[in-house]
């Protein structure tokens, strides 16, 4: 035996992947199955994406006995995960929500067919069918609407059964069940009902619809889940699939998952950065925005980190790998907004809780009912008591209840998604309407998320439209952002673009070129400073713009500056309407 307690008082985590959960009941019945293999400490299952995080000493079972305790409890261990940009139960996923659309619209069809069976009588044009064929039909019609669409209730209640508790699987399968044994009855012993003085009526269409209308909530939740695994599978995307690995002097392409810690990986310009790494020769730009936000790309040398998919936007290097595969940014980034979504809403939480006692407290009240009818009645009649009892479990069938959570959650998530707002989880939206402070990120949210050429400053003989030509002449072969917003700013005034010989990037520090044989610069100041011309005279009008937080790009014929241009992200139309709107709510909003 195993101690419990790690010898070195620190634990250990290990992620596993477990397939065949369906509801909040599931999760339970799995985190209790693994707390009880020896040496794990805590468990917490996401039922979003199948994953369960285990913390554990240093001496325990293994996964192994993980595995074991899965499947003892009816669910299906799909091994450990090691690398979070793989997805082990994607597969399953896309066959269960293919195998819910499936059901749901046979179930859909069916119940409407049923439907209109059970209610005869409001329909004239079906009066040429017998009552009693009728009533075969719909014994036949609903047998499949029951046990083949609603079969993961009644498997859920059997594993259920199993461990000897009860979830929301139960309540359903035994309504379902108990309408269509009643109704059964009530079509081939219609006599057992007449004894007792009532009329025999069916309840096949109740059967039915019980069945498909949970289950249209199980496909609204699980296409809520495709939809917030789209971020991930998103970010996983970002990853390029080969990497440029150097050894012996030799350039050999292999997948990414190849590459080990201390390799050396070559990045040519206009690729994404296969892991993450230090620079050790060469130098380039590169574009950060899905790790920073940050539309201007950022400039690299030798000695400096760079990180796994982001976009190498100039120059070409050469870097050791220092994070490949889980370990990376990106990957670390993927293991958090997994985390998110697997978190629990309070709500949520409170509703597992009346779930463990709902279900066994309906059972209770409807064998009482049971009893007072046949005990405590004057008739003691055993068919009204065994109707009482049926119409107990399927008034108590929880369809609200089943619904209602799923189609909030995703017209609340979706209707987020399509303004650009992404809900971390279950808890966020519950707690939305008690916000009392916003606090906005900049760019790309109040902001364009790209630069603009907001100002252009001329030295003496020059104007704005012959400095804009310029530049635009340097730029147009840049893919820089800000030289794209050079040329963009160029295009929208109709300014006539000059043609440059003998171009040359600089990279971190702008262009050069010959226009009509003089030389014509354009860059930062320390370009200027190398080339040996003289900014002083600039230097109020850069600081009033650099404090504005704009960034300035010089310009310079021969050895003479003549003129400045500022870009910066620039607010969004409706950035200033919003910030008011939310204010006038009586709300704080910082940046």
């Amino acid at each position: 035996m195993l101690n419990k307690t790690p010898a070195d008082g620190g634990l250990k985590k290990t992620v596993v992947a477990v397939g065949g959960m369906t509801c909040a009941a599931c999760v339970r019945r799995v985190e209790n199955a693994i707390k009880d293999v020896i040496g794990v400490r805590d468990a917490v299952v996401n039922l979003a994406n199948g994953h369960a995080t285990v913390m554990h000493s240093t001496q325990w079972e293994g996964p192994a006995a993980l595995a074991r305790v899965v499947a003892e409890q009816g669910y299906e261990y799909l091994g450990e995960i090691k690398n979070h940009l793989a997805d082990p139960i994607e597969a399953s996923r896309l066959k269960e929500l293919r195998e819910l659309k499936l059901k749901v619209a046979c179930g859909a069809v069916l119940s409407v067919i049923i439907f209109f069976g059970s209610m005869q009588h409001w329909f004239p044009f079906l009066d040429f069918i017998p009552h009693r064929i009728m009533l075969l039909l719909l014994f036949v019609l609903t047998a499949p609407a029951v046990f083949w669409v609603g079969s993961r209730f009644f498997i859920g209640a059997y594993k259920a059964a199993l461990q000897k508790t009860s979830d929301m699987n139960t309540l359903v399968a035994v309504g379902a069940f108990s309408a269509y044994a009643y109704s059964a009855a009530a079509t081939f012993s219609p006599q057992f009902f007449t004894t007792a003085g009532i009329t025999p009526h069916v309840y096949y269409d109740g059967a039915a619809m019980i069945v498909t209308l949970i289950l249209l909530g199980r496909l609204l939740e699980a296409g809520a889940k495709s939809k917030t695994s789209m971020a991930i599978k998103n970010l996983i995307q970002l990853k390029p699939k080969t990497a440029h690995l150097i050894r012996e002097g030799q350039e050999l392409d292999v997948a990414v998952d190849e590459v080990r810690i201390g390799d050396v990986v070559f990045v040519r310009p206009g690729e994404r950065i296969p892991v993450d790494g230090t620079i050790l020769s060469g130098e380039s730009t590169i574009d950060e925005s899905m790790l920073t936000g940050e539309s201007i790309p950022v400039s690299k040398v030798a000695g400096q980190k760079v990180f796994a998919a982001t976009m190498n936007t100039t120059g070409g290097f050469t870097f050791q790998a220092t994070g490949v595969g889980a370990e990376t940014a990106l990957a670390q980034i993927i293991r958090l907004v997994q985390e998110a979504q697997g978190s629990k809403a309070p709500i949520q939480r409170l509703a597992d809780k009346v779930v463990s006692v709902f279900v066994p407290a309906v059972f209770l009240i409807a064998l009482m009912t049971f009893a007072v009818w046949y005990f405590l009645s004057a008739e003691g009649n055993f068919s009204r008591a065994l109707i009482s009892f049926v119409s107990v479990l399927v008034i108590a069938c929880p369809c609200a209840l089943g619904l209602a959570t799923p189609t909030a959650i995703m017209v609340g998530t979706g209707l987020g998604a399509q303004s650009g707002i992404l809900i971390k989880g279950g808890e966020a939206l519950e707690k939305i309407h008690k916000l009392s402070v916003i606090v906005f990120d900049k760019t790309g949210t109040l902001t364009k998320g790209e630069p603009d050429v907001t100002d252009i400053l001329t030295a003496d003989g020059y104007e704005e439209k012959q400095i804009l030509s310029f530049a635009a002449a340097l730029e147009k072969s840049s893919e820089h952002p800000l030289a794209r917003a050079i040329v963009r700013k160029a295009e929208q005034k109709s300014v006539r673009i000059e043609t440059v010989e003998k171009f040359t990037a600089l990279s971190g520090l702008g262009a050069k070129a010959l226009m009509d044989g003089q030389r014509v610069l354009i860059g930062n100041r320390f370009l200027m400073t190398d080339e040996g011309i003289a900014i002083d005279d600039w230097n109020l009008s850069t600081e009033r713009l650099t404090g504005e937080g704009k960034t300035v790009v010089y310009l310079a014929l021969g050895k003479s500056v003549v003129g400045l241009i500022a870009l910066a992200d620039t607010p969004k139309a409706s950035a200033a309407r919003t910030v008011q709107r939310l204010q006038s709510r009586g709300m704080k909003v910082a940046m």
